[in-house]
């Protein structure tokens, strides 16, 4: 199991229109195409607050790699508005990360005698 982070930086004013598209839009054709969304965050205390960050879960990097690019070639997974309704862009990926877990015990749990406490 994997799991993929990516930051959104939306430009001002703009951070409820990528949710909005998220939430009516985005979600539908990920589950049609089988992309499984752990969460959603928005930063709370940090350097930016017009960044959102979204995790997805895979199986595999193959199976990312597959269902993601189904999902980029599909013509409905990239829907547009008219050109003149178009706004200017909303936001850019700034990052994109997969993540592996690790081996490390939770809080409060003893490994090799020593107590592992995370904050």
């Amino acid at each position: 199991m994997i799991h993929e982070l990516r930051i959104y930086h939306c430009m001002p004013g703009r951070l409820n229109d990528v949710n909005n598209r998220f939430a009516n839009i985005t979600l539908k054709i990920w589950e049609r195409h089988g992309i499984r969304q752990v969460g959603f965050w928005t930063v709370l205390i940090g350097p930016s607050n017009h960044a959102l960050y979204y995790m997805l879960e895979w199986d595999s990097l193959a199976e990312r790699e597959r269902i993601w690019n189904a999902f980029a070639s599909d013509p409905s997974g990239w829907p547009r508005a008219p050109r003149p309704r178009r706004k200017a862009r909303s936001c850019t990926i700034s990052r994109t990360t997969c993540l592996r877990p690790r081996p490390i015990p939770k809080s409060g749990k003893q490994k090799n005698g020593v107590r592992v406490t995370f904050s």
